[in-house]
C-alpha cells in the first residue's frame, strides 16, 4: 500500500553515514535541514473555524478509504467532529458525536475499518476507555475498549490490516485490538515495557509484525508481534465474549533506543527508519540497528535533523502525507514547518504563519497529497492552508 523505493535511493547518499557502523563507531555527523525555507510550495490560509473553547488535541485525515480522502476528523473535550474538505477552501461539518460522559477528554483519533469496508473511527482520552464510531451511521460501533488503566494518547491503525489498532497509555502500556470483534490481543508492558506515560505508537508501514512506541521514560521501543501472530489471526474468528479471548502480553521489545534526553511524544516510522520528537526543538530521523543475537540491544545511526523552534511543550505530534514526502508539524507559537522528508539534508518546503494564530498547535494533519494542511490548536480553532497554484 506505502510505497518506499525513495527512501531506499536515498539510502545510498546516507551509506557514508552507515560504512563507519560496521566498525562499531555509529555514523558521521546528522545532516541538519536549513531554517531557511527552500520557497518550493507557497501556502495560504483558506478558512479557519472554531469549534469552541476546549483544547483540540488531535485532527487526521482518512487514508484508510480513497472514497474518503477529504474527509477528516477532530477531536476536542468529549466531542469528536467529522468534517469534509471542499473546493475554494470550504470545510463542511458532516457529524459531529459526543460522548456521554462529560468529563472525557479527547486526547486521540485514528480512522479504521470494519471488514465490510464500514468507515469506523477510533477515540480515546482521559477516562481510557476507547470509543469506535461508526460513521457511516454515525452510532456508538458494537463495543467500546475497556482494559487501559489510565488515559489513552494515541491511537493509530495498521494500515494494511485496517480493522486493527494499537493504543498507548498513561498505564504504560501498549495494547493491540481488533475493531471487528472488540478483542484486546495484545498487551506490550511487563518486564521490558515502558517505565512511564507511552505518548505514541505506530505501526510499520510493510512489515505487519512490527510497531514503535516512545514515552515519558525518554527511550523508543521496538515491538515484534511475529511470534503472537496466531492470537492475532484467532481474534477475527472468536465467537466467545471478547474478556475471554486469550489476550498475551509481550514483555519484550527487539529494540531499545535511547535517541532523546527528555519525553519523546511522537514517532512515526520512513520506511524502516524512526522519525521521533521530544521537546527540544527538532524531529530526529534514525536508523536502528538491531542485534539478531540479542534482542532489546542494539545501535542507533542518527541520519537527519529536521528544527522546529519554538517547539519545547509535550504533546505536539507531527503528520505525514500519504507517501511520506513531507512532514508538517506545528508549534507552542502557532507556526507550522513543512518539511520535506525524503531529501539529504533535509529541506524546509515553507513556514506557515498568520497573525492571528498564537494558540500551540497540538497536531497537523497533510492531506493525501500533501496539497492542503490543517491544524489543531489549544483554543479550539482549526486552520485550513492550501497551496498557492502557480
Amino acid at each position: 500500500m506505502l510505497k518506499y523505493s525513495s527512501v531506499s535511493s536515498l539510502l545510498s547518499g546516507w551509506e557514508r553515514g552507515g560504512e563507519m557502523a560496521k566498525t562499531g563507531q555509529l555514523g558521521c555527523e546528522a545532516a541538519v535541514g536549513s531554517l531557511t525555507p527552500a520557497k518550493k510550495k507557497e501556502y495560504k490560509v483558506s478558512n479557519r473555524l472554531h469549534e469552541g473553547k476546549r483544547p483540540l488535541y488531535a485532527i487526521s485525515f482518512n487514508f484508510i478509504d480513497a472514497r474518503y480522502y477529504d474527509v477528516f476528523a477532530t477531536v476536542g473535550g468529549n466531542r469528536v467532529t467529522v468534517y469534509r474538505c471542499l473546493e475554494q477552501g470550504l470545510i463542511a461539518v458532516l457529524q459531529a458525536y459526543v460522548d456521554e460522559d462529560k468529563d472525557e477528554s479527547f486526547y486521540t483519533l485514528s480512522w479504521a475499518c470494519d471488514l465490510d469496508g464500514t468507515p469506523l473511527l477510533v477515540a480515546g482520552g482521559s477516562n481510557g476507555i476507547i470509543r469506535v464510531i461508526n460513521a457511516g451511521t454515525e452510532k456508538i460501533h458494537k463495543v467500546s475498549f475497556v482494559g487501559h488503566g489510565d488515559s489513552v494518547n494515541e491511537i493509530r491503525t495498521q494500515p494494511l490490516k485496517p480493522s486493527l489498532v494499537v493504543s498507548a497509555s498513561k498505564d504504560e502500556s501498549v495494547r493491540l485490538w481488533n475493531v471487528h470483534t472488540g478483542i484486546c490481543i495484545l498487551i506490550f508492558a511487563g518486564a521490558g515495557g515502558h517505565r512511564n506515560e507511552v505518548l505514541s505508537v505506530d505501526f510499520h508501514p510493510s512489515d505487519i509484525y512490527r510497531i514503535a512506541s516512545c514515552g515519558m521514560d525518554n527511550t523508543v521501543k521496538i515491538w515484534s508481534m511475529k511470534e503472537f501472530w496466531t492470537y492475532v489471526e484467532k481474534s477475527f474468528t472468536w465467537t466467545d465474549l471478547p474478556s475471554k479471548f486469550p489476550t498475551k502480553y509481550v514483555q519484550f521489545p527487539v529494540f531499545i533506543a535511547s535517541v532523546h534526553s527528555n519525553y519523546v511524544d511522537c514517532t512515526r516510522w520512513l520506511g524502516d527508519f524512526v522519525l521521533s520528537k521530544s521537546v527540544d526543538n527538532e524531529i530526529v530521523l534514525w536508523e536502528p540497528k538491531t542485534k539478531e543475537q540479542s534482542p532489546g540491544e542494539g545501535a542507533v545511526d542518527i541520519l537527519q535533523k529536521y528544527p522546529v523552534p519554538e517547539c519545547d511543550i509535550w504533546f505536539i505530534k507531527f503528520s505525514c502525507d500519504f507517501h511520506y514526502n513531507a512532514a508538517a508539524i506545528g508549534n507552542r507559537e502557532g507556526k507550522i514547518y513543512v518539511w520535506e522528508l525524503q531529501s539529504s539534508p533535509p529541506v524546509l518546503i515553507a513556514r506557515l504563519a498568520h497573525a492571528q494564530c498564537k494558540s500551540p498547535i497540538r497536531q497537523t494533519a497533510l492531506s493525501f497529497d500533501g496539497s492542503t494542511i490543517l491544524s489543531c490548536c489549544e483554543d479550539g480553532s482549526i486552520w485550513r492552508w492550501d497551496v498557492v497554484q502557480s
